[in-house]
């Protein structure tokens, strides 16, 4: 399979992930200011989430550039990430619209987890197709640290949602501000490697 069908595939599948969530705003029956105000959390979980999925896209986009030819693990592996991903809309929705509950906390730290699960087999798979002393497998490492502090905020936010729901919210945003600069170690390699 041509990688450029895999990314079409998967950009399309995101941006209707993007437009599910906005569908969540339900516009207000009067014009008053005080019912945008009774919008606010849907509007964080909405930024929120807004924000993990377009960083799970960037880093989808950098990580297929390193992919000469798309396997069937691959195309697996890319599956399973989508099927995650496509579930945030609902855990987005359900968070906003019931204050940053507990409950649709847990669901939603549990989707965030399992879509970096996901991603870490999608980066694994593609991976295991490089050679093992290329400059890219390095680049690619290199981003395990920020993926073991983003786990860490997400189960420590999971747990803090019966404390105050707020901290959660405010650690999910922390997961998702520290990838939002682009890692620019595989575009490097990549560089170096066409140089």
């Amino acid at each position: 399979m041509n990688k450029n069908r895999l990314e079409a595939f998967s950009d399309g599948v995101i941006a209707i992930i993007i437009t599910i969530m906005v569908l969540e705003f339900k516009v207000p029956h009067d014009a008053s200011w005080a019912s945008l105000k009774e919008l606010i959390p849907v509007f964080l979980s909405y930024i929120i989430s807004f924000l993990l999925v377009g960083i799970y896209w960037g880093n989808h986009h950098h990580l297929l550039h390193t992919v000469k030819r798309v396997t069937s693990g691959m195309l697996l592996a890319n599956l399973h990430l989508l099927f995650w991903l496509s579930l945030v809309p609902f855990a987005t929705g359900w968070m906003g619209e019931n204050h940053f509950a507990p409950n649709t906390i847990i669901v939603y730290g549990l989707i965030n987890i399992l879509c970096g699960v996901a991603y870490s087999i999608l980066q694994k798979t593609i991976l295991n197709s490089l050679d093992h002393r290329s400059e890219l497998v390095t680049a690619i490492e290199k981003q395990y640290k920020k993926a073991y502090l983003s786990v860490l905020a997400v189960v420590i936010a999971i747990p803090l949602a019966f404390v105050n729901p707020y901290i959660s919210g405010v650690l999910f945003a922390v997961q998702s501000l520290v990838w939002l600069i682009p890692d620019k170690n595989i575009e490097k390699a990549l560089k170096n490697k066409t140089d």
